[in-house]
Protein backbone atom coordinates (compact mmCIF):
# COMPACT_ATOMS: atom_id res chain seq x y z
CA UNK A 1 0.00 0.00 0.00
CA UNK A 2 1.28 3.43 -0.93
CA UNK A 3 0.11 6.66 -2.57
CA UNK A 4 0.65 6.91 -6.32
CA UNK A 5 -2.52 8.96 -6.97
CA UNK A 6 -3.44 11.87 -4.73
CA UNK A 7 -7.10 11.85 -3.66
CA UNK A 8 -8.56 15.20 -2.56
CA UNK A 9 -11.04 15.65 0.27
CA UNK A 10 -13.58 16.82 -2.31
CA UNK A 11 -13.26 13.54 -4.21
CA UNK A 12 -13.52 11.55 -0.97
CA UNK A 13 -16.67 13.46 0.02
CA UNK A 14 -18.25 12.74 -3.35
CA UNK A 15 -17.44 9.04 -3.02
CA UNK A 16 -18.99 8.79 0.45
CA UNK A 17 -22.15 10.51 -0.77
CA UNK A 18 -22.34 8.18 -3.78
CA UNK A 19 -22.15 5.19 -1.41
CA UNK A 20 -24.49 6.80 1.15
CA UNK A 21 -21.87 6.46 3.89
CA UNK A 22 -22.21 9.87 5.49
CA UNK A 23 -19.95 12.91 5.65
CA UNK A 24 -16.15 12.91 5.51
CA UNK A 25 -14.37 13.37 8.85
CA UNK A 26 -10.77 12.47 7.91
CA UNK A 27 -8.69 11.30 4.95
CA UNK A 28 -5.16 9.88 5.40
CA UNK A 29 -2.78 8.15 3.00
CA UNK A 30 -1.50 4.75 4.06
CA UNK A 31 2.23 4.03 4.08
CA UNK A 32 3.75 0.68 3.17
CA UNK A 33 3.21 -1.72 0.30
CA UNK A 34 4.07 -1.13 -3.32
CA UNK A 35 1.13 -1.86 -5.62
CA UNK A 36 -1.88 0.39 -5.08
CA UNK A 37 -2.90 3.76 -3.69
CA UNK A 38 -4.56 3.42 -0.29
CA UNK A 39 -6.26 5.82 2.09
CA UNK A 40 -7.98 5.54 5.44
CA UNK A 41 -11.35 7.26 5.08
CA UNK A 42 -13.32 8.18 8.20
CA UNK A 43 -16.94 9.30 7.92
CA UNK A 44 -19.56 10.01 10.54
CA UNK A 45 -20.80 6.46 9.89
CA UNK A 46 -17.55 4.53 10.33
CA UNK A 47 -14.01 3.83 9.17
CA UNK A 48 -13.12 2.55 5.71
CA UNK A 49 -10.17 1.83 3.42
CA UNK A 50 -10.13 3.29 -0.09
CA UNK A 51 -7.97 1.54 -2.68
CA UNK A 52 -7.16 2.91 -6.14
CA UNK A 53 -5.77 0.18 -8.38
CA UNK A 54 -2.63 1.24 -10.22
CA UNK A 55 -1.81 -1.97 -12.09
CA UNK A 56 -4.82 -4.26 -12.02
CA UNK A 57 -7.38 -3.69 -14.75
CA UNK A 58 -11.15 -3.29 -14.53
CA UNK A 59 -11.40 -6.73 -16.16
CA UNK A 60 -9.23 -8.39 -13.50
CA UNK A 61 -10.66 -6.66 -10.44
CA UNK A 62 -14.09 -8.35 -10.13
CA UNK A 63 -12.33 -11.61 -9.20
CA UNK A 64 -10.76 -10.01 -6.12
CA UNK A 65 -13.70 -7.92 -5.01
CA UNK A 66 -16.31 -10.65 -5.39
CA UNK A 67 -13.97 -13.13 -3.69
CA UNK A 68 -13.90 -10.87 -0.63
CA UNK A 69 -17.70 -10.63 -0.70
CA UNK A 70 -17.95 -14.42 -1.04
CA UNK A 71 -15.61 -15.03 1.90
CA UNK A 72 -17.26 -12.39 4.07
CA UNK A 73 -20.65 -14.02 3.40
CA UNK A 74 -19.13 -17.38 4.45
CA UNK A 75 -18.02 -15.93 7.81
CA UNK A 76 -14.33 -15.37 7.04
CA UNK A 77 -13.25 -12.03 8.56
CA UNK A 78 -12.24 -10.08 5.44
CA UNK A 79 -13.03 -6.56 4.19
CA UNK A 80 -16.45 -6.34 2.54
CA UNK A 81 -16.56 -4.05 -0.54
CA UNK A 82 -19.29 -1.40 -0.40
CA UNK A 83 -21.70 -1.05 -3.29
CA UNK A 84 -23.29 2.03 -4.81
CA UNK A 85 -27.04 2.39 -5.46
CA UNK A 86 -26.66 0.31 -8.62
CA UNK A 87 -25.03 -2.57 -6.70
CA UNK A 88 -21.60 -1.92 -8.21
CA UNK A 89 -18.59 -2.66 -5.97
CA UNK A 90 -16.00 -1.73 -8.62
CA UNK A 91 -15.91 2.07 -8.52
CA UNK A 92 -13.89 4.86 -10.16
CA UNK A 93 -12.00 7.57 -8.26
CA UNK A 94 -9.62 10.05 -9.91
CA UNK A 95 -10.09 8.17 -13.16
CA UNK A 96 -8.79 4.93 -11.62
CA UNK A 97 -10.68 1.71 -10.77
CA UNK A 98 -11.29 1.72 -7.02
CA UNK A 99 -13.01 0.02 -4.10
CA UNK A 100 -14.07 1.09 -0.63
CA UNK A 101 -14.13 -1.54 2.12
CA UNK A 102 -14.79 -1.53 5.86
CA UNK A 103 -11.71 -1.08 8.06
CA UNK A 104 -10.99 -4.18 10.10
CA UNK A 105 -10.71 -4.05 13.88
CA UNK A 106 -7.29 -4.50 15.49
CA UNK A 107 -3.68 -4.05 14.46
CA UNK A 108 -1.05 -6.07 12.64
CA UNK A 109 1.03 -8.42 14.79
CA UNK A 110 4.55 -7.83 13.52
CA UNK A 111 6.28 -9.93 16.20
CA UNK A 112 4.12 -13.07 16.15
CA UNK A 113 4.28 -15.88 18.66
CA UNK A 114 3.06 -19.45 18.24
CA UNK A 115 -0.48 -18.52 19.25
CA UNK A 116 -0.70 -16.00 16.40
CA UNK A 117 0.73 -18.46 13.89
CA UNK A 118 -1.82 -21.06 14.96
CA UNK A 119 -4.64 -18.56 14.47
CA UNK A 120 -3.40 -17.78 10.96
CA UNK A 121 -3.11 -21.47 10.10
CA UNK A 122 -6.62 -22.17 11.34
CA UNK A 123 -8.22 -19.27 9.47
CA UNK A 124 -6.21 -19.91 6.31
CA UNK A 125 -7.57 -23.46 6.13
CA UNK A 126 -11.10 -22.18 6.77
CA UNK A 127 -10.65 -19.59 4.01
CA UNK A 128 -9.49 -22.26 1.55
CA UNK A 129 -12.53 -24.43 2.29
CA UNK A 130 -14.88 -21.44 2.08
CA UNK A 131 -13.53 -20.62 -1.38
CA UNK A 132 -14.24 -24.04 -2.88
CA UNK A 133 -17.58 -22.96 -4.33
CA UNK A 134 -16.40 -19.56 -5.58
CA UNK A 135 -17.31 -19.59 -9.27
CA UNK A 136 -14.94 -16.99 -10.75
CA UNK A 137 -11.60 -18.04 -12.21
CA UNK A 138 -8.36 -16.09 -12.46
CA UNK A 139 -4.81 -17.42 -12.20
CA UNK A 140 -2.27 -16.22 -9.67
CA UNK A 141 -0.85 -13.36 -11.74
CA UNK A 142 2.46 -13.59 -9.87
CA UNK A 143 2.82 -17.32 -10.47
CA UNK A 144 5.31 -19.31 -12.54
CA UNK A 145 4.62 -17.61 -15.93
CA UNK A 146 5.38 -14.22 -14.30
CA UNK A 147 8.56 -15.61 -12.72
CA UNK A 148 9.72 -16.84 -16.12
CA UNK A 149 9.02 -13.42 -17.67
CA UNK A 150 10.58 -11.37 -14.87
CA UNK A 151 13.80 -13.24 -14.04
CA UNK A 152 15.47 -12.18 -17.34
CA UNK A 153 14.57 -8.56 -16.49
CA UNK A 154 16.12 -8.58 -12.99
CA UNK A 155 19.00 -10.98 -13.64
CA UNK A 156 21.36 -8.24 -15.00
CA UNK A 157 21.24 -6.59 -11.56
CA UNK A 158 22.72 -9.70 -9.89
CA UNK A 159 26.20 -11.18 -9.98
CA UNK A 160 27.97 -14.39 -9.07
CA UNK A 161 26.28 -16.74 -6.60
CA UNK A 162 23.04 -14.74 -6.42
CA UNK A 163 22.56 -14.82 -10.19
CA UNK A 164 23.33 -18.54 -10.30
CA UNK A 165 20.89 -19.25 -7.46
CA UNK A 166 18.10 -17.31 -9.16
CA UNK A 167 18.55 -19.17 -12.44
CA UNK A 168 18.90 -22.62 -10.88
CA UNK A 169 15.88 -22.16 -8.63
CA UNK A 170 13.71 -21.00 -11.51
CA UNK A 171 14.74 -24.11 -13.47
CA UNK A 172 13.91 -26.27 -10.44
CA UNK A 173 10.46 -24.72 -10.04
CA UNK A 174 9.67 -25.29 -13.72
CA UNK A 175 10.63 -28.93 -13.19
CA UNK A 176 8.39 -29.20 -10.10
CA UNK A 177 5.45 -27.59 -11.92
CA UNK A 178 5.68 -30.25 -14.65
CA UNK A 179 5.44 -33.14 -12.18
CA UNK A 180 2.45 -35.41 -11.52
CA UNK A 181 2.64 -34.63 -7.80
CA UNK A 182 2.24 -30.92 -8.53
CA UNK A 183 -0.75 -31.64 -10.80
CA UNK A 184 -2.36 -33.51 -7.89
CA UNK A 185 -2.21 -30.58 -5.46
CA UNK A 186 -5.64 -29.33 -4.28
CA UNK A 187 -6.43 -25.90 -5.71
CA UNK A 188 -8.76 -22.99 -5.26
CA UNK A 189 -8.70 -19.27 -4.49
CA UNK A 190 -5.60 -18.27 -2.52
CA UNK A 191 -4.58 -15.01 -0.89
CA UNK A 192 -0.95 -15.45 -2.06
CA UNK A 193 0.38 -12.50 0.00
CA UNK A 194 -0.72 -13.19 3.58
CA UNK A 195 2.22 -11.54 5.34
CA UNK A 196 2.16 -10.23 8.91
CA UNK A 197 1.02 -6.79 7.79
CA UNK A 198 -2.01 -8.24 5.96
CA UNK A 199 -3.58 -9.79 9.05
CA UNK A 200 -5.26 -8.03 11.98
CA UNK A 201 -5.27 -9.11 15.61
CA UNK A 202 -6.92 -7.81 18.75
CA UNK A 203 -4.64 -9.31 21.37
CA UNK A 204 -4.53 -13.01 20.48
CA UNK A 205 -7.81 -12.88 18.54
CA UNK A 206 -7.44 -12.87 14.75
CA UNK A 207 -9.83 -10.20 13.49
CA UNK A 208 -9.22 -10.28 9.75
CA UNK A 209 -7.29 -10.99 6.56
CA UNK A 210 -7.01 -8.15 4.06
CA UNK A 211 -5.26 -6.93 0.87
CA UNK A 212 -6.50 -9.67 -1.48
CA UNK A 213 -5.14 -7.99 -4.61
CA UNK A 214 -2.56 -10.71 -5.33
CA UNK A 215 -5.18 -13.45 -4.96
CA UNK A 216 -5.84 -16.03 -7.65
CA UNK A 217 -6.58 -19.69 -8.21
CA UNK A 218 -3.49 -21.69 -7.29
CA UNK A 219 -2.35 -24.57 -5.09
CA UNK A 220 -3.53 -24.12 -1.52
CA UNK A 221 -0.11 -25.40 -0.45
CA UNK A 222 1.53 -22.38 -2.08
CA UNK A 223 -0.63 -20.10 0.10
CA UNK A 224 0.42 -22.00 3.22
CA UNK A 225 4.07 -21.86 2.13
CA UNK A 226 3.92 -18.06 1.71
CA UNK A 227 2.59 -17.80 5.28
CA UNK A 228 5.25 -20.12 6.70
CA UNK A 229 7.93 -18.08 4.93
CA UNK A 230 6.86 -14.89 6.70
CA UNK A 231 5.13 -15.74 9.97
CA UNK A 232 7.58 -18.50 10.91
CA UNK A 233 10.86 -16.88 9.88
CA UNK A 234 13.24 -14.73 11.91
CA UNK A 235 13.26 -11.47 9.98
CA UNK A 236 16.78 -10.51 11.00
CA UNK A 237 18.40 -13.71 9.75
CA UNK A 238 15.86 -15.41 7.45
CA UNK A 239 16.10 -18.54 9.61
CA UNK A 240 13.22 -20.97 10.13
CA UNK A 241 11.41 -20.85 13.51
CA UNK A 242 10.37 -24.46 14.16
CA UNK A 243 7.91 -23.93 17.08
CA UNK A 244 5.96 -21.24 15.19
CA UNK A 245 5.92 -23.33 12.03
CA UNK A 246 4.66 -26.41 13.85
CA UNK A 247 1.88 -24.36 15.46
CA UNK A 248 0.76 -23.06 12.07
CA UNK A 249 0.92 -26.48 10.40
CA UNK A 250 -0.93 -28.22 13.24
CA UNK A 251 -3.70 -25.63 13.28
CA UNK A 252 -4.08 -25.70 9.50
CA UNK A 253 -4.25 -29.50 9.39
CA UNK A 254 -6.77 -29.63 12.23
CA UNK A 255 -9.17 -27.97 9.77
CA UNK A 256 -7.89 -29.35 6.44
CA UNK A 257 -5.33 -32.17 6.60
CA UNK A 258 -2.67 -32.05 3.92
CA UNK A 259 -2.81 -34.68 1.18
CA UNK A 260 0.07 -37.03 0.38
CA UNK A 261 1.03 -34.87 -2.62
CA UNK A 262 1.06 -31.77 -0.42
CA UNK A 263 3.27 -33.39 2.21
CA UNK A 264 5.65 -34.51 -0.54
CA UNK A 265 5.89 -31.07 -2.13
CA UNK A 266 5.92 -28.82 0.95
CA UNK A 267 9.74 -28.31 0.77
CA UNK A 268 9.51 -27.43 -2.93
CA UNK A 269 6.60 -25.02 -2.43
CA UNK A 270 8.40 -23.29 0.43
CA UNK A 271 11.22 -22.68 -2.03
CA UNK A 272 8.66 -21.48 -4.59
CA UNK A 273 7.21 -18.99 -2.11
CA UNK A 274 10.65 -17.62 -1.31
CA UNK A 275 11.53 -17.37 -5.00
CA UNK A 276 8.32 -15.50 -5.85
CA UNK A 277 8.99 -12.76 -3.32
CA UNK A 278 12.70 -12.58 -4.06
CA UNK A 279 11.86 -11.93 -7.73
CA UNK A 280 9.18 -9.34 -6.98
CA UNK A 281 11.39 -7.50 -4.49
CA UNK A 282 14.25 -7.46 -7.00
CA UNK A 283 11.85 -5.99 -9.56
CA UNK A 284 10.48 -3.35 -7.18
CA UNK A 285 13.94 -2.46 -5.86
CA UNK A 286 15.76 -2.11 -9.18
CA UNK A 287 12.83 -0.88 -11.32
CA UNK A 288 10.86 1.28 -8.87
CA UNK A 289 7.85 3.47 -9.62
CA UNK A 290 7.50 6.96 -8.20
CA UNK A 291 5.05 7.20 -5.32
CA UNK A 292 4.54 9.21 -2.18
CA UNK A 293 5.57 7.18 0.88
CA UNK A 294 6.95 4.29 -1.21
CA UNK A 295 9.87 2.33 0.29
CA UNK A 296 10.88 -0.83 -1.60
CA UNK A 297 11.54 -3.93 0.53
CA UNK A 298 15.01 -5.45 0.79
CA UNK A 299 15.21 -8.29 -1.77
CA UNK A 300 18.13 -10.04 -0.04
CA UNK A 301 15.81 -11.15 2.80
CA UNK A 302 14.06 -13.67 0.55
CA UNK A 303 17.35 -14.71 -0.99
CA UNK A 304 18.35 -15.79 2.52
CA UNK A 305 14.99 -17.50 3.11
CA UNK A 306 15.39 -19.43 -0.15
CA UNK A 307 18.91 -20.51 0.79
CA UNK A 308 17.56 -21.74 4.14
CA UNK A 309 14.71 -23.66 2.51
CA UNK A 310 17.17 -25.39 0.18
CA UNK A 311 19.65 -26.25 2.94
CA UNK A 312 17.05 -27.39 5.50
CA UNK A 313 13.85 -28.78 3.88
CA UNK A 314 10.77 -28.71 6.16
CA UNK A 315 8.68 -31.86 6.40
CA UNK A 316 4.94 -31.69 7.18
Amino acid sequence: MAVFTEVSKKEARELLRRLQLGELVALRGIEGGIENTNYFVTSDQGEFVLTLFERLTAEQLPFYLHLMKHLAHAGIPVPDPRADKHGDILLRVCGKPAALVNKLRGTSQLAPQSVHCAAVGDMLARMHLAGRDYDRQQPNLRGLPWWNETVPVVLPYLEGEAAALLQSELAYQNHVAASSAYAALPRGPVHADLFRDNVMFDGEELTGFFDFYFAGVDAWLFDLAVCLNDWCIDLATGLHDAPRAQSMLDAYQAVRPLTAAERELLPALLRAGALRFWISRLWDFHLPREAAMLTPHDPTHFERVLQGRIANPLKA
